[in-house]
């Protein structure tokens, strides 16, 4: 299993190293699910991912505040928003450069896209070997529901409180982003999930995180970087 570059002493950091960098929030996720939950899950897919890789990559700790400026509506949330996090990425980047071989950002919340975006890209401009991959799976659904609560029954069940009777806005993502854009998750959705958490399951949420890490060892391996900086899975069409 490979080690965190936060437990790491210098001396054992090999020059060139790859490194993978979680991504996360710190943002409600619903009555059910804490407020880490994006971080948690891209650190868990990372940690995953490196062991089956070449190399293997070192996994930094998680960058857990994100632009999360959708749920400014409940309390805990803490947004840093798209230019903060941009820059810190940037400075991430000019920084682990210095030692480290390819570096690949893992993120978990969607929310950061245009910061990775655009970071990514200017650092891609400036010749540096990084690219980001997301945690989503085909289908889920958006905020809170069946698919996060799913995994995280497998990750960290301890952490998920009960969600019987926990409700939200099932509506395509796609079908409510203008109105979420515009008046935030707090309009939509008083319970901040936008999804049905009704029958998740730690099997369910097993085989999500497996479809996770496989999705992004293949695209660290087949190393096709788009106009974005993002890694293409080359097991999808």
């Amino acid at each position: 299993m490979p080690g965190g570059l936060d437990s790491a002493v210098w001396p054992a950091v090999p020059a060139g190293a790859p490194v993978l960098v979680p991504v996360g929030s710190t943002e409600q996720h619903g009555p059910h699910l804490p407020l880490g939950t994006d971080g948690l899950i891209a650190r868990a897919v990372a940690e995953r991912a490196a062991a089956a890789l070449d190399g293997p990559p070192l996994v930094a700790p998680v960058i857990a505040y994100g632009a999360s400026g959708e749920h400014a509506g409940f309390p805990g949330t803490v947004s840093i928003g798209h230019r903060a996090l941009e820059a810190m990425l940037v400075e991430i980047v000019r920084s682990l450069a210095l030692w480290a071989g390819r570096i690949v950002f893992v993120n978990g919340h969607g929310g950061n896209t245009p910061a990775l975006d655009a970071a990514v890209g200017r650092m891609r401009a400036e010749g540096h070997q990084v690219a980001w991959a997301g945690c989503g799976v085909p289908g889920g659904d958006a905020h809170a529901g069946h698919t996060e609560t799913s995994v995280m029954l497998h990750l960290a069940p301890h952490l998920v409180r009960p969600f019987g009777h926990v409700s939200g806005d099932a509506r395509p993502l796609a079908e409510i982003m203008p109105e979420l854009v515009a008046r935030g998750v707090r309009a939509l959705s008083p319970s901040g999930v936008l999804g049905d958490p009704a029958g998740a399951s730690a099997e369910h949420g097993r085989a999500l995180v497996a479809a996770m890490v496989a999705s992004l060892i293949r695209r660290i391996e087949g190393w096709r970087v788009d106009e974005r900086g993002r890694l293409a899975d080359p097991g999808r069409s």
